[in-house]
């Protein structure tokens, strides 16, 4: 590659990166899928669009597409809260080892009797599909508000299932009939584990490591925080663990850890995952030929519906058997199956292994994800209300910026009082600081003053606390409580449970 060569690369992927962005717009107004747009414009810029690039190198993008999906999980992570996701652990679990389990086998029957396909496509199909997709989760997650303990449980679903369908779609894609099912159930179990202690030890250390040492630089956290969290990942896959789970949890780890410039990390990380979704979908895009596709559209819409209409559900129903689970969160559950770029990427490691019929599984795999994705993302908010588990607008916990001051052994915390704060309206006295805690500056409509104690908060006020290290967590609980419960929060307990007593007590 020449420079002259380098240019016109950098020329092209930021305009496609413009468009993406763009795209983010037109899909936040329309209720379409973002992900659609970008396999659209990875379509258009293809052989058969306007573009006419000619792309056919399917190992190229199952690495790239990993490389992606680790950049994903690991922004996903750092935005779980292990508060919400604890609860939901045991159902996660099931769901994504037994449901997957259950996921498979009724795909693949489906796909065998209805569709016509071999045995080996259709337990292919069935194995590919049944992952749900974390990016396209954790991107509906944001705009519809759920209860805590069903976010919990599909934000754990999406990190926690990748690993297991990878080995399956290994397995099933190697030369030969899987034999010893037992074996491979084991394979499976002993790579989660691996992955699992290899993820939550790398992020313990890393979280340690970095509350200690200050970084002469901001900047560096976010970078320093996400280098964790992919070697994490690249350390779970070495050890022949699953590393999508290491580095999902590593992340998860480091991001309830409650770090230095911990939003600006979260920023940092979520504009990675873009940038990780956007090159995922138009390299996917690429890969496929439309005019190709034509001849598996039918089989596709026939395992679509299969999959979604009855291996989900009862997926669902069966590994939440032994839970006590109301029957409209099962049903939002059995929607909320999203599919995204996850099976794609993994169709293509069949198509590197050279599996027969492999291209047919990519085809329909990419028909099946295009078309029950413009389905399913759209009518979840709606059916969420209509099952009423959708929550209404309440106080949301208080971002909290913090930089360590190494030779004062001290802390400077700011936040900013949002619309929601119930911060609002509160004395800077009544916020009952630890000792050796204070609020030295208030910025109000781009003025900075001293305050006093009985200075008045308001919405969009921006605080700068200044804590010692002793008292640092104890000042950062003690404005999260506030904001969450009001002025009483801590009376009648140690964080915003109070606050939420009260209200519940003076209703009555």
């Amino acid at each position: 590659m020449t420079v002259d060569h380098l240019n016109q690369l950098l020329l092209i992927c930021s305009l496609v990166l413009l468009s993406a962005v763009a795209a983010v717009r037109l899909s936040s107004r329309s209720g379409l899928p973002s992900l659609l747009i970008y396999l659209g414009i990875g379509v258009a810029i293809g052989q058969d669009g306007l573009g006419g690039i000619v792309f056919d190198n399917a190992e190229l993008t199952q690495v790239l597409g990993y490389a992606a999906l680790v950049v994903i999980l690991a922004e996903g992570g750092l935005g779980t809260k292990w508060k919400e996701i604890k609860p939901a652990l045991p159902r996660a679990a099931a769901l994504s080892t037994v449901g997957v389990a259950v996921s498979v086998g009724v795909t693949a029957a489906g796909a065998h009797y209805l569709a016509g396909l071999e045995w080996r496509q259709a337990l292919l199909i069935g194995a590919v599909v049944s992952s749900t997709d974390a990016a396209a989760v954790f991107s509906v997650l944001r705009s519809v508000r759920l209860p805590g303990r069903l976010t919990g449980v599909l934000e754990a679903e999406s990190g926690f299932n990748d690993a297991p369908v990878v080995i399956l779609v290994v397995a099933f894609s190697t030369a030969g009939p899987v034999e010893h099912w037992y074996l491979l159930l084991a394979d499976i179990a002993l790579e989660l584990a691996i992955g699992a202690a290899i993820g939550l030890a790398i992020g313990w250390l890393g979280a340690y490591g970095m509350r200690h040492v200050a970084l002469p630089a901001s900047g560096l956290y976010p970078i320093a925080v996400m280098a964790i969290a992919v070697s994490a990942y690249a350390a779970g896959a070495l050890a022949h663990g699953s590393g999508f789970l290491a580095v999902y949890l590593a992340a998860m780890v480091l991001g309830n850890a409650k770090l230095p410039h911990a939003p600006a990390t979260r920023g940092f990380a979520e504009g990675l995952g873009w940038i990780g979704q956007i090159g995922m979908f138009v390299l996917l895009g690429l890969l496929a030929t439309p005019h190709k596709l034509l001849g598996d559209v039918v089989p596709a819409l026939i395992i679509g519906l299969i999959l979604t209409v009855v291996a989900r559900p009862v997926s669902v129903l069966t590994s939440l058997l032994p839970f006590r689970v109301p029957w409209q969160e099962k049903a939002l559950l059995s929607w909320a199956g999203l599919r995204g770029a996850v099976p794609i990427v993994l169709a293509t490691i069949p198509m590197v292994n050279d599996v027969p019929g492999s291209e047919t599984v990519f085809n329909i795999v990419f028909v099946l994800v295009v078309v029950y994705t413009f389905v399913q993302t759209p009518t979840l908010p709606w059916l969420a209300r209509r099952l009423r588990l959708g929550e209404g607008e309440e106080a949301a916990d208080l971002g909290i910026e913090s930089a360590p001051l190494e030779r004062l052994r001290g802390h400077l915390l700011s936040t900013s009082i949002g619309p929601s704060s119930r911060m609002h309206g509160v004395e800077v006295g009544e916020l009952r600081m630890p000792k050796g805690a204070a609020v030295t500056l208030v910025v109000r409509d781009g003025s900075s003053f001293v305050p006093s104690p009985s200075t008045v908060l308001r919405h969009g006020d921006e605080l700068l606390v200044v804590a010692t290290d002793p008292v640092r967590d104890t000042a950062e609980r003690r404005l999260q409580a506030v904001s969450r419960g009001g002025k009483l929060a801590g009376w009648l307990g140690t964080d915003g449970a109070a606050g939420r007593r009260v209200r519940r007590h003076g209703g009555r």
